[in-house]
């Protein structure tokens, strides 16, 4: 198995070797009463987005479970710059930040004309085993090889 090539320093959306994009186009039920899109449907899209990363490295919901782990979001942060409108193109760019006690990504909506960026946003997501509901302290070791890393010894 070969290692990705992890950059000096801290991960970040730019640079992580954990990357997955989608395009989506906003759709008339996506807006709320101003006419721009409601707030809780980024969600959505990071949702999507994460699902297409998460597929990508092997380890999507399904594999998840199969492995014995769930992996419940604990926390979610969103910063709205500017709104989506109807019929608009957006990229939903996801990427792996951390993994070794937690699975973090970071997310960037942008236009995908323009490529101005609209939402940043990050998840944590922590492994809970799902025989006794308990929650891991440290990343277990399907997912350090699904990442194509070597997990720590214990």
């Amino acid at each position: 198995m070969n290692k990705p090539l992890l950059p000096e320093g801290k991960l970040t959306l730019a640079n992580s070797p954990w990357r997955a994009e989608v395009e989506l186009q906003i759709q008339f039920y996506d807006l709320d009463p101003m006419e721009i899109v409601w707030h809780g449907r980024y969600v959505e899209y990071m949702e999507t987005a994460r699902c297409a990363l998460l597929d990508q490295i092997g380890y999507n919901y399904p594999a998840m479970k199969e492995s014995g782990y769930g992996w419940p979001v604990i926390d979610l942060r969103l910063r709205y710059t500017a709104p989506a409108r109807f019929g608009q193109r957006i990229k939903v760019a996801a990427a792996i930040v951390e993994w070794e006690n937690r699975l973090c990504i970071d997310y960037l909506v942008s236009d995908a004309a323009s490529g101005t960026r609209l939402t940043r946003a990050a998840t944590v997501q922590v492994a809970v085993q799902m025989s006794n509901h308990e929650m891991c302290f440290v990343s277990p070791p399907v997912l350090w090889h699904k990442l194509g890393l070597t997990p720590p010894a214990p």
